[in-house]
């Protein structure tokens, strides 16, 4: 059901060469390039139209409008099942309190006297959320996109999710309810490519953004690298990917549970198992087969997504060769579950989230923990950064220097430019001072 790879022996390689033993999905965003670039293009010039073209010819469903009204957003929430509606509302709450926390205040520096830096943060002026749809519904998706954005005080939001031939069209009611909820009244039934360039391009029903955030499949992300630059862009988001690391200690009733919580995503998920111990490797693999049978989306899901290539129990010597492994594998969700999982997270270097213990799964942080769940996949939790308040976020300097504050260092700033060969550089300090600057 799941392969093994043993590490144990030899020293391991350092780098790369040890980033290239683990496993990993193949997701090939240069290849779909190619196939979303004609999308885009059809987008940028016939707008609405192509949208509406494209979503037909993918989604099965054919639009009169992209634009989701108010009174089905109204709908949806009205008749969003209670419970339902109690889950979101707490999740909503936990994560204003984690996300309200993130935002950044103005700050000013003086660096001599009557010469001061500030950095004031903004928000972007307008975003494009995408929540995905298809194999799932992802109404927690709506919340872990939204609440940063308006907690960072961004003042245009606009989300976008496929249309569904199910409900006429429509995003899932839940999606619906979920931004409902949020307060969020634009709403758009667009997936895929098309969806992410009518963000950038605009069209007569939404006008351009200038983020646009969210995960989604292979062309999505495609979409997001092509229009890069047009837009900003959270991430490239790819499948999934759970790594536990765990040593003897740890419940194999529970590692298997949360590497199926994973793996029920989509067929390219990763589910990785590290550990130090012979006996927990068997035992777990023992519980994925009783525990895989008793669920649900085994064969159009978990079963490949558990047998493929980017899934395995990889052995190691002990943990500290378990945590060089999972630091190189940069997991999107690192679980430890060791005798001192505090310990080990602390030094955790690469990991877009680290669920401590064996009471901090995976699945928490998809819906309740206050966490984000937008996370960077294929290995870029090395450089990049989960979703948060500050993806909304840009940093700008306000420069004040009073005259006598310039004076003190024009000298300086006249002989940098005329070491850089911009001699005019200098001439709009030596402009200031009668063509004179003052020495120090």
């Amino acid at each position: 059901m799941i392969s093994r790879i043993d590490l144990r022996g030899d020293a391991l390689p350092e780098g790369g060469a040890l980033r290239d033993l683990l496993p990993r999905a193949e997701f090939d965003v240069e290849a779909a390039l190619e196939t979303v670039r004609p999308i885009c293009e059809d987008v940028r010039h016939r707008g609405s139209a192509a949208v509406i073209d494209w979503g037909e010819k993918f989604d099965g469903v054919r639009l009169e409008s992209v634009r989701v009204p108010a009174a089905a957003l109204a709908r949806a929430l009205d008749e969003l099942d209670p419970a339902v509606r109690a889950a979101l509302d707490e999740s909503i709450r936990r994560a204003r309190l984690v996300h309200r926390a993130q935002r950044r205040t103005t700050h000013t520096t003086q660096v001599v006297p009557g010469g001061t830096v500030t950095e004031k943060w903004v928000p972007v002026d307008r975003v494009g959320l995408y929540v995905p749809g298809g194999r799932a519904v992802y109404p927690s998706s709506v919340v872990m996109n939204v609440v940063p954005a308006q907690e960072a005080g961004v003042p245009g939001l606009a989300v976008a999710s496929p249309p569904q031939a199910e409900f006429g069209g429509l995003p899932h009611p839940t999606i619906l309810a979920a931004c409902a909820l949020l307060g969020v009244d634009e709403v758009y039934a667009a997936g895929g490519a098309q969806a992410v360039a009518m963000f950038a391009y605009g069209t007569e029903e939404c006008l351009p953004v200038d983020l646009v955030t969210g995960p989604g499949n292979i062309y999505v992300a495609a979409a997001k690298r092509l229009l890069k630059g047009r837009i900003g862009i959270d991430a490239e988001a790819g499948p999934t990917e759970i790594a536990v690391l765990a040593d003897a200690t740890a419940d194999p009733v529970h590692v298997a549970a949360d590497l199926i919580s994973q793996a029920e995503h989509d067929p390219m998920a990763a589910a990785v198992l590290v550990t130090d111990s012979e006996e927990l490797a068997a035992a777990t693999e023992a519980e994925l087969v009783t525990q895989v049978a008793a669920t649900k989306h085994v064969e159009e899901r978990i079963q490949p997504a558990l047998a493929g290539r980017q899934s395995a129990i990889v052995l190691v010597n002990d943990l500290e060769d378990g945590l060089t492994v999972v630091n190189a594998y940069a997991a999107e969700h690192l679980e430890i579950q060791t005798a001192d999982a505090a310990a080990l997270a602390d030094r955790v270097r690469n990991a877009g989230a680290v669920f401590v213990g064996p009471w901090s799964p995976v699945s928490l942080g998809d819906y309740c923990a206050g966490s984000n769940h937008v996370l960077p996949t294929g290995g870029c939790a090395c450089h990049s950064s989960g979703l948060s308040v500050q993806s909304f976020l840009r940093g700008i300097h306000i420069v004040d220097y009073t005259r006598d504050a310039l004076a003190e260092v024009a000298h300086h700033v006249v002989t940098l430019a005329e070491a850089e060969d911009l001699p005019a550089h200098g001439a709009a300090l030596k402009a200031r001072f009668g063509w004179k600057v003052p020495q120090q």
